[in-house]
């Protein structure tokens, strides 16, 4: 498994300035859908973390869930890997590390203390129901190349949790995820993304970075502390 679930990728088109665009406008329609209602009517809702990997991406996240404080917000995670491996994955991450981690399903609640990951051939998005941010697993085609899709993910998390949220772009093949991590930091989330002296593949963090959608490039041993320091910030 920490060897074999980094063999299944694929290589999507470079994002074009217009693809960009129409990403951002279809974010914007979609904040305006799901408007985040004031904090006082969030029913304690503290937020959530948004992690995006691929290629060598099962390694990183397991290293970074190793070392985030217990009291971080919930985590929502696209790794692009088969439907089989994603839920082994999350069974890993679960007895390995200090969270309850599972392989996500539609209406779980994303809290602190949670990892959800999602399905190997569905798309996780974000949606903010009756003050909570819950998960919603779609089946769909994909996008950026992929299913599930980073892009799909974070750009959900832009339009109903942008200012609560941290967005993290991990090693990976290919652009998926810059163009919603942009969408994030637009949507007044701090968004981060692997260095390349620590990434397996410096694709998708470096998509990001030249996007201008990261706020912060860090190897993947200091994310953690800086995910700690952001959130008492």
């Amino acid at each position: 498994m920490r060897s074999g679930a980094k063999a299944f990728l694929l290589k999507p088109a470079a994002p074009t300035p217009e693809h960009v665009a129409s990403f951002i406008r279809n974010v914007a329609r979609l904040a305006r859908q799901y408007a985040a209602p004031p904090a006082s009517a969030a029913g304690g809702q503290t937020g959530l973390i948004a992690i995006g990997a691929s290629t060598g991406g099962t390694e990183a996240i397991y290293y970074l869930l190793q070392m985030l404080p217990p009291n971080v917000p919930g985590i929502v995670i696209v790794q692009h890997i088969p439907p089989v491996f994603s839920r082994m994955f999350a069974e890993r991450l679960n007895q390995a590390t200090r969270f309850e981690a599972r392989e996500a399903e539609t209406g779980d609640e994303i809290k602190s203390g949670i990892v959800l990951v999602a399905p190997g051939d569905r798309h996780l998005k974000v949606v903010r129901s009756g003050g909570r941010l819950k998960a919603d697993c779609s089946k769909g085609e994909k996008v950026s190349g992929h299913i599930p899709s980073v892009d799909i993910l974070f750009g959900s998390v832009a339009a109903c949790a942008g200012p609560e949220s941290i967005g993290i772009l991990l090693t990976g093949m290919g652009q998926d995820g810059a163009r919603g991590l942009l969408a994030m930091r637009q949507a007044g989330a701090r968004t981060i993304v692997q260095d390349e002296q620590t990434s397996v593949v410096y694709g998708m963090p470096k998509a990001a970075y030249e996007l201008g959608a990261a706020e912060f490039r860090r190897p993947i041993g200091e994310i953690a502390a800086l995910v700690g320091s952001l959130r008492q910030s």
